[in-house]
């Protein structure tokens, strides 16, 4: 037993306890990753407490090699791997993609992409466009096996953003300048407040700043003869 499969024997019960799938472990020199999956999604909280719960228990099962590793707990992403039959099961009438191990067919050929038609316990069959046509493929033959994401359905149907409003263009410093001259000079030719006939009858001041009284004309004035 390697010891991709002695962390998995080891910890798939552990996420199991957690309401957690265990989908994957890759073990290379001095790294371990594991992937999980839960059917409501999963965000940082849940990430954090399997990584937590897997670390204790290989540490407890002492079950890497060496002791010393770095270990990454993460979700699969849009594009999952499949490895055991009820993986399969699962993603039936999805695109995916297969890379067979070297000598699987006659023809060389080790990479299909395509619709998986069907799954079961020894294998699945594959429909395979540029074959026209399907192509069972043992779990044996498998080396490595994938979901394809649409990214081009999804770039369909995504809606499209929103367009930013416009802003309304500032005025620049010429057209400013400009408005505020032609508002100046309409004040200065504007008829002042007082109408001319006000301004007559205002009384003027006195060289001692005292107004002056106005004055009787000749036709107001009172004239007696002397005899």
């Amino acid at each position: 037993m390697n010891t991709a499969e002695t962390v998995e024997r080891v910890v798939a019960p552990v996420l199991s306890n957690l309401g957690i799938e265990l989908v994957d472990v890759e073990s290379h020199p001095g790294h371990l990753r594991v992937t999980i999956d839960r059917t409501a999604g999963l965000d940082l909280a849940a990430i954090s407490e399997a990584t937590a719960a897997v670390s204790h228990a290989l540490d407890e099962a002492d079950a890497v090699p060496g002791g010393r590793y770095e270990l990454e707990v993460s979700s699969p992403g849009v594009e999952r791997r499949l490895r055991r039959p009820e993986h399969f099961a699962r993603f039936v009438g999805s695109e995916i993609a297969v890379r067979l191990r070297a000598g699987a067919t006659d023809d060389g050929e080790r990479r299909f992409e395509g619709q998986l038609a069907a799954a079961d316990e020894v294998g699945i069959v594959l429909e395979v466009p540029a074959a026209s046509g399907q192509r069972r493929i043992r779990y044996s033959d498998l080396e490595r096996a994938h979901t394809v994401f649409d990214w081009r359905a999804a770039l369909a149907n995504a809606p499209l953003p929103e367009r930013p409003k416009r802003r309304q263009a500032r005025p620049s410093a010429a057209d400013r300048s400009r408005a505020a001259t032609e508002a100046q000079r309409a004040r200065s030719l504007a008829p002042s407040s007082r109408s001319r006939a006000d301004t007559d009858k205002a009384p003027r001041a006195s060289n001692d700043g005292a107004p002056e009284q106005p004055t009787a004309t000749d036709d107001d004035r009172d004239v007696t003869e002397t005899p």
